[in-house]
């Protein structure tokens, strides 16, 4: 993760740890101007504090907290602080095939293209927060499903393609559901993504999310750290120790069991391992 710190104006850039070509930035700024200039990714900033101005082609718009600025891929922009006390944001770079192939799974021909410069929509503002912060998790489902939520919502409701809306499939998620239970169970200890999961039903990854809310009232990253809890519960009852157990229930290490098993029960898997 690179950072800046000059004068009091930070910033740190890292990529997104399920989509390589996807880049992150979180910056404070008071005084920095950006200069005229393009991407070949979108741009897509939430500004969380403050106000910035920023023009896109011909526009000139403020952005003050709470808005989502868009800059479509080779689209001219510069920003600067559109108030005294400058802005902060959050901001996602991805790139023309990711969002392009998004938009397919969604029903959808082509790239989007985002007409309005700046978006007033609470709730694609909360996701966008979600997904950004969600990012470093070491959970990486929760990363991937806050991220494709976001991004869905973003082009569903705000972008225009030359294609027709998804129809959103309501029938068959108890059968499919039962699919992607009998995966998670027999490979619990092996890294588990939405892809993998939208294979074994011969659907999207969309509509996998949407298949785990009707069928349990959950996202799949919480289900299946529910299940890896459960697992690694049994194998420590077992006389597993607390790596082997954190390992062979598919946690990143005994620190990621560690913290997931405090946040579910209340206590450490060690005091859960004394009382056994």
């Amino acid at each position: 993760m690179a950072r800046t710190n000059e004068a009091a104006e930070t910033g740190k850039y890292w990529r997104h740890p399920c989509f390589p070509d996807l880049g992150l930035f979180e910056a404070r700024f008071t005084r920095h101007r950006y200069d005229l200039h393009t991407h070949p990714t979108y741009v897509i900033a939430l500004i969380t504090s403050g106000c910035e101005r920023i023009r896109i082609g011909r526009k000139s718009v403020l952005a003050p907290a709470g808005t989502i600025a868009v800059v479509n891929p080779e689209e001219w922009h510069d920003g600067e602080r559109g108030a005294d006390e400058g802005w902060a944001y959050r901001t996602f770079y991805p790139s023309v095939p990711m969002m392009t192939a998004l938009t397919r799974e969604l029903g959808r021909d082509g790239a989007p293209v985002f007409s309005r410069a700046t978006i007033e929509d609470s709730s694609l503002a909360a996701a966008l927060m979600a997904a950004h912060q969600g990012s470093t998790s070491p959970d990486t489902m929760t990363a991937e499903t806050s991220l494709l939520v976001a991004l869905r919502r973003l082009i569903v409701r705000h972008g225009d393609s030359s294609g027709q809306a998804e129809e959103i499939e309501s029938s068959g998620s108890q059968r499919r559901f039962s699919l992607y239970r009998d995966l998670v169970e027999s490979e619990l200890g092996s890294q588990l993504d939405l892809k993998r999961l939208a294979g074994a039903a011969g659907v999207t990854r969309f509509q996998v999310i949407r298949d785990f809310n009707k069928a349990i009232g959950l996202t799949p990253a919480a289900y299946i750290r529910d299940r890896r809890l459960r697992r690694a519960s049994a194998l420590i009852e077992q006389g597993f120790g607390l790596a082997d157990a954190a390992i062979a229930a598919g946690f990143a290490d005994q620190s990621h069991l560690s913290r997931t098993f405090r946040a579910m029960h209340g206590m450490t898997p060690g005091m859960f391992r004394r009382a056994r």
